[in-house]
Parts: structure tokens; sequence; C-alpha cells
């Protein structure tokens, strides 16, 4: 029989449609699933089974006559805990959140796959509030790599990579105010894609601002487009939210890269020391973005690294999170969270306005550069995955986890699409990710990049 849990959402619909399994075939295989890597992996909060059992035989009946809900009708999908989700607790990985409560809304993107017949497996583990670029927090302890449980699977949306790797359902719902899909889809061996800010719309608001994106993570770059095809719309709650998308991204992946102008920047102009085997794995995927017909050329965008400014957005956000918390409250906290926002509570609303300066002028920069450039490539981070329960490898001599993303928190600032796509491996087995970038808006070019890239262009 095939195994249900190693296909895609698009493999799964084709199967549904043609009666050759149902979606309670697939919801009951991802369950089985999820049980089974949960005590080693740590990917989930809670497991829906009861619910999702319920939704996949609804969906089945919808099937059976011929009349599915939408676009993804009986797919299964996770979503991270950090996104609302009607009937379970949404706690962010902290433990100054309660459980108790009604919790009945969703969050945009939520209702959109709920409308369109998902099926929800359960919520994936965070860092609290989703802090930090690995994934543990107080709440619910360290969530561990799928090849090798010593090693991190990265985050803020480790969980939700951790689930898809191990085909704990073919879809996720992820977030990434710094590089929170890219990091540990990256470290996991995945797609995941950072939508342009607004094409997925946000409520409640971040209390990071205009960092923080909710993304796809899946196997491919179909299945990428097809759910941001079904979250990609308008939602009144989110003010900032782009209006509709001028089309179907699953039908734009056809388009290939023959005749993109395609920039390759190894480490954005000797800024960023990477690792050999990372740095070789990338370079031959970019000998296929060549052959495939894409103009290559190394060239390195006109920034330098933002860091200093994104601290500055990122640990008075983290302070504005924590603001209501009470001493007592506060003693629950992450530890390295509580520091940072004790950091972000002492910036000045001039320091603010300051680091927004700088993220003005880098989008401008970008903005000029992709006059010249349809794609930015760069690898996504500049090491593998390293042990497990730490913010930063050991002996790196980093003191926060952005001095290890280098590549992935620029490109929040700047609100562009960015996706990272499976290019190999290191010495070790471990995944390494090529990141796309494209300008603002051009979702539509960095799925297909990626889409001919996993491919081989058809």
């Amino acid at each position: 029989m095939t195994d249900l849990t190693g296909l895609t959402a698009v493999q799964l619909l084709d199967g549904y449609r043609a009666g050759a399994f149902s979606p309670v075939d697939a919801t009951r295989a991802v369950l089985e699933r999820a049980e089974r890597i949960q005590p080693e992996v740590n990917a989930f909060v809670r497991i829906t089974a009861e619910q999702a059992l319920a939704q996949a035989g609804a969906s089945a009946e919808r099937w059976r006559r011929g009349e599915p809900a939408g676009l993804l009708d009986g797919v299964p999908v996770t979503v991270k805990d950090i996104l609302l989700m009607r009937g379970a607790p949404t706690l962010k990985g902290s433990k100054t959140i309660s459980e108790r409560g009604t919790w009945d809304e969703d969050a945009p993107s939520v209702a959109r796959l709920r409308a369109h017949g998902a099926v929800f497996v359960g919520k994936t583990t965070t860092p609290e509030f989703g802090w930090k670029g690995v994934t543990d927090s107080p709440l619910t302890g360290v969530t561990r790599h799928p090849l090798d449980p010593a090693r991190t699977a990265g985050g803020s949306s480790g969980g939700a990579a951790a689930a898809v790797a191990l085909g704990a359902g073919p879809l996720a719902l992820g977030t990434d105010g710094g590089g929170s899909v890219r990091i540990p889809a990256s470290f996991c061996g995945i797609f995941a894609l950072k939508p342009t800010y607004g094409r997925v719309p946000l409520y409640p608001a971040s209390a990071f601002g205009t960092l923080a994106h909710v993304g796809p993570m899946t196997r491919d770059a179909a299945d990428a487009a097809l759910l941001l095809d079904v979250i990609g719309a308008p939602d009144s709650r989110d003010w900032s939210a782009l209006g509709p998308a001028s089309g179907s991204f699953l039908d734009g992946l056809s388009g290939g890269v023959h005749g993109l102008r395609v920039a390759y920047s190894p480490s954005l102009g000797g800024q960023v020391a990477v690792r050999p085997a990372v740095a070789s794995a990338v370079r031959r995927a970019v000998e296929r973005l060549a052959g495939l017909g894409a103009y290559v050329e190394e060239a390195d965008p006109d920034v330098t690294d933002p860091v200093d400014a994104f601290h500055t957005l990122w640990f008075t956000g983290a302070a504005r999170v924590t603001q209501r918390l009470g001493p007592d409250q506060r003693a629950l906290l992450d530890p390295g969270l509580r520091e940072i926002a004790a950091l972000g509570a002492r910036r000045s609303a001039l320091d603010y306005l300051a680091a927004v300066d700088v993220r003005a002028e880098l989008g401008r920069r970008m903005g000029r550069f992709h006059d010249s450039y349809d794609l930015l490539v760069t690898p996504t981070l500049p090491i593998t995955a390293f042990e497990a329960g730490a913010e930063v490898p050991k002996g790196s001599g980093h003191r926060r986890w952005t001095g290890w993303t280098p590549f992935t928190y620029p490109f929040n600032m700047t609100q562009q699409p960015a996706a990272t796509v499976p290019v190999g491996a290191d010495g070790d087995g471990l995944p390494v990710g090529l990141q796309l970038v494209a300008a603002r808006h051009r979702d539509d070019l960095v799925l297909r990049a990626a889409h001919a890239l996993m491919s081989g262009g058809s």
C-alpha cells in the first residue's frame, strides 16, 4: 500500500479525486505518525485526534458526493501554537498564558483553511512567544531534529518543520519574524516561504509588528503555492493585509526560470563566514539554476548587516509582549526572553524610530537591487543543525540567535518574499538550504524558481 504520510497535499487530493483512498485513511496515517514521533521529537503541543477524525469523516462524505468544500478538503495540516485555532488553547510556549478561556476564534489563515475543508491534526511547538531561532520553551521543553534528536530542529517554527519532515501532515502554518519558517525548514530539509508582508493576514497583530509574517511550510513548492492560494486572501481584522492576489500561485509555477536575472551572493559580500559544505551545496544548486536557463552572476546587494536595528525592533517587541506581566509571571519566562525584554524596555522612542529609518534605507537599497535582478540567491543559513537546547552553537562566540542567522532577518525588515529550498546535505547528512529572495509582491517568482529547482525544471 502507498504510505499516505509520504504524499504531498497535491498527491493526496489527486488520490481523493480518483477514489484511491479517503481523507479518513490519510488522517489516520498522519495521526499515527504524529503519535509515534512525539515522544522523541516533541513537535506537538497537542494532537487533536478526535477533532481531526471528525473533520476527515465529513470531508470523506463530501468527496463521496463529488462536492469537496474547497482547495484543501481533507488534507491534514498543523498550526503553530502562535496562531489562534478555534477549540484549542493557544499558549505560545509560555507558562504565563492560562488554558482557561473560550478559544472560539480562528486566526485569518486558520479560518481560511477551515473554510477550504482542511483537517487540523494539532498545534506545533514554538519557543516562548516565538522569540528565538530554536524551539524550546518553559512550557513544552525541547523540540528535536527529525534526523538526529541530539540536534535542534531550529525555530521558531521548529515543531512545524519536524512534523512535515517526518510525515505528520504535508502542510504546516508557521510564523516568521526573523527567519522562523526558513531557519527550521533549512535545518530539517523541507521547503518554506515567508511571503511578502501582508500577503497572509495576521490577527491578533504580532507584538513584533510588521517584522512578523505567516507562511507555508511544506515538502515542495507546489504544496506551498497551493497553501498560499488558500491563506493569501484579505481579512478585515488585519488593516495591513494586501488585496487579493492577481492570480493563482499554483497555476504560475510552470513559468520556470528561463531568462530570469539571478544574483548569487555566497556571503553577502564577505560579511558572512559560511561552512564549506553549505557553500558547496548552494553553489551546485545555483549551477542548476543556470542550467535551467537563468542568467546567473555573482553579485552582492549594497547592504550592511542591520543587526543592531533589528535588535532594537525585536527587543522592543519582546518588551511589549511581556509588558503586562507581574514579577511572579516574569519569573516563569525563558531567561533569554526576559533578558531581551529588559533590554527592549530601555530603548527610547527615538531609538525605535532610528531603527525604522535603517529599515527604510535597507528596503530602498533592495528595491534598487531588484531593478537589476529578479532574484537574489544566498545560503539560507551558514551552518547546519547544532546541539538541541542551546540558542547558539557551542563555541561559536555568538551571544544571540541572530549571530548565526545573518541571511534571514534582513528580509523581514524589507518585507520581501523569501523561501528556503533543500539543496543537499553536509558530511554528517544534515540538510542544507538555499534562500531565494525577490522584490516585494513577487512571491510568484520565488515559488517558480523553487519549483524549477525541486522538480528539475518540469
